[in-house]
């Protein structure tokens, strides 16, 4: 499968725009219709993966839930493992926890305690960068967890909610930008 000249900007266009989901104002990004297509799934974990050589990272990490589609992906092609943090009760062994606000309300979100030793070099990706709440907690979770964050991918942005202000200190990339 050729990817080679598939673009951020072909990504892009596969992604549907949702109004009002799942609230009133909300502009849902839907990636369905990209990872519904095998070629511009592919492309989107090419560039995901770009600056990272297989055996260079000891895990890929997701986060919940779709985050897991395009991290088990990344980690098959980067030949490593890949780690889960999950929303706080959905992980059934010994975790480390953290909370983070959302607008309305808090969340938390856990990753077990023996999921990385000390000094695991990892990549952590998700779908979608917004407010950067959950991005930020994951990064606290991986190190309590002793890991070192060597970048932090994201196939969508929403730039203007500011999300990479908590994600200071991290090289992060994004493919999509809105």
């Amino acid at each position: 499968m050729q990817t080679q000249t598939i673009t951020s900007d072909s990504l892009a266009k596969a992604i549907r725009n949702v109004p009002d989901f799942p609230k009133p104002g909300i502009q849902f990004k839907d990636i369905t219709p990209l990872l519904a297509d095998a070629e511009l799934f592919a492309a989107a974990i090419d560039l995901l993966t770009r600056n990272i050589q297989p055996g260079s990272i000891d895990a890929v990490v997701g986060i919940d839930a779709r985050g897991f589609i395009f991290a088990s992906a990344a980690a098959l092609k980067l030949q490593c493992g890949f780690v889960p943090v999950r929303k706080k009760g959905k992980l059934p062994y010994d975790c480390h926890e953290e909370t983070y606000d959302l607008e309305y309300g808090s969340n938390t979100m856990a990753i077990h305690t023996d999921s990385l030793r000390p000094g695991s070099r990892v990549v952590l990706i998700d779908d979608l960068l917004a407010t950067g709440g959950t991005a930020g907690a994951a990064t606290s979770l991986l190190q309590k967890v002793g890991a070192e964050i060597i970048e932090i991918n994201f196939l969508i942005e929403l730039s203007f909610l500011n999300g990479r202000d908590k994600l200071k200190g991290f090289p992060v990339r994004s493919l999509i930008t809105y």
